[in-house]
């Protein structure tokens, strides 16, 4: 993986707010969101000149999306734009994005103008528990989950104000054709009942997150739709807000019923990842022991089956003819495998684990990129906080971010290659 670092590019202030919005061929709709993100993020942050930042990346358009966000790029000095080399998908697009944001706040959106930017404060108001407005979950009776261990995201609870980290929109009137809506809606009961993070739509890709909750998570394949399950097993506080969706205007959904196959594949993984990432003998070894254990049973079962036959009267019970012999033999080595299994992938973990601390002791360490006097500091907005993460993406043009050029677009360069 290559960076070219932009320390001398980017504006010394950090912004309070970034906006990151990944589009795959939405030239027709980004003027328009441009022009209401600047008018409602300007009211948000006091109108402050350099309060907040809108990155936009173009993740393999085939229409004219680049050059419109070139063009807004040169018009407005807070908005930055990123093109990828090919169609990564969207977390690789939004791990892009997010690589550069430099906001106290960032938030996320869809280029469609179905996300209603006027819903940006009431998304800051949640996070800092200012709002009397119950949430969307608390309006049916129930709270959605802010962590494994089932704590309330509600605003206020007893009296007591509880903040954020990050939150959820959730369209509960929904403009879209039904092979996107009922996909969505068998997908968000499946992940709310399996991770126990009860939200209503996690599909919704209006979002706000602290900085400190993205620099903990690492987005590949379609692991966007699992951000809040991410950060609530790392003990982040996570709530769901009621938004405004409207009808798509321009344009036509990438997405439909095939990614509801993806979804639950990826929804297995996630699972493993959040409940037995460091033990995960805990999950392959309980499935071995009970395997292991059926096959033995049954084989004691057939062991006195066996003897009893010749003790006594009758036909005599014969192993190599009996279907069964053979289903408990492999119940018993799959069994066995699964426990060994389990054992090489806690070495994998535990080695895994010993080489991250040794990354971090470089990234920290006297010398490293990242260590002080360096002139690179944590938010600076050159993803110190996500150096090492899995790069799943390559940058080919970039545009607002400095005085240097890539690809004859843009002024600063970030080569980011798999």
């Amino acid at each position: 993986m290559e960076r070219d670092t932009m320390e001398n590019a980017m504006p010394s202030e950090t912004p309070e707010l970034t906006i990151v919005i990944p589009a795959m061929n939405e030239e027709d709709s980004l003027a328009t969101l441009h022009a209401r993100l600047v008018d409602v993020c300007g009211k948000a942050c006091d109108d402050a000149a350099d309060s907040f930042e809108i990155v936009f990346i173009d993740d393999g358009s085939t229409d004219s999306t680049w050059e419109r966000m070139v063009e807004l790029s040169g018009q407005d000095s807070r908005t930055k734009a990123i093109r990828l080399r090919r169609n990564f998908g969207k977390a690789a697009a939004l791990s892009a994005g997010f690589s550069v944001a430099r906001g106290d706040i960032v938030f996320t959106m869809d280029a469609d103008l179905q996300d209603d930017p006027d819903e940006i404060p009431r998304f800051l108001s949640a996070l800092s528990g200012r709002s009397e407005e119950p949430t969307g979950a608390d309006q049916e009776g129930t709270r959605a989950k802010s962590s494994p261990s089932g704590e309330s995201p509600s605003y206020r609870s007893e009296r007591r104000v509880i903040t954020l980290d990050v939150v959820s929109g959730w369209k509960r009137v929904r403009h879209d054709p039904w092979h996107k809506v009922l996909p969505s809606r068998v997908f968000n009961a499946l992940v709310s009942g399996i991770t126990g993070v009860r939200l209503h739509d996690h599909n919704c890709g209006f979002k706000a997150y602290r900085r400190e909750v993205l620099a903990e998570l690492d987005l590949y394949g379609e692991r966007h739709r699992f951000i809040p399950v991410l950060a609530a097993a790392r003990g982040w506080k996570v709530g769901e807000i009621e938004v405004q969706h409207h009808p798509r205007a321009h344009g036509k959904s990438k997405y439909g019923l095939s990614r509801l196959g993806k979804g639950i594949l990826d929804l297995m993984s996630i699972y493993l990842l959040t409940d037995y990432a460091r033990r995960p003998l805990h999950l392959i070894g309980s499935a071995g022991l009970v395997s292991f254990g059926l096959g033995t049973l049954g084989l004691l079962y057939l062991s006195a089956r066996w003897v009893i036959t010749r003790l006594g009267e009758g036909d005599a019970l014969h192993l190599h003819s009996t279907a069964i012999f053979y289903y408990c033999i492999l119940a018993i080595l799959f069994g066995a495998q699964c426990v060994l299994a389990g054992l090489i992938a806690e070495l994998i973990v535990s080695v895994s684990a010993a080489r991250d601390r040794s990354l971090r002791g470089l990234q920290r360490g006297p010398g490293s990129v990242f260590s002080p006097g360096s002139g690179i500091a944590p938010g600076s907005g050159i993803a110190s906080d996500l150096a090492f993460h899995h790069v799943s993406y390559s940058v080919s043009q970039i545009a607002g971010f400095g005085d240097r050029s890539i690809g004859g677009v843009g002024k600063t360069s970030i080569k980011a290659t798999d």
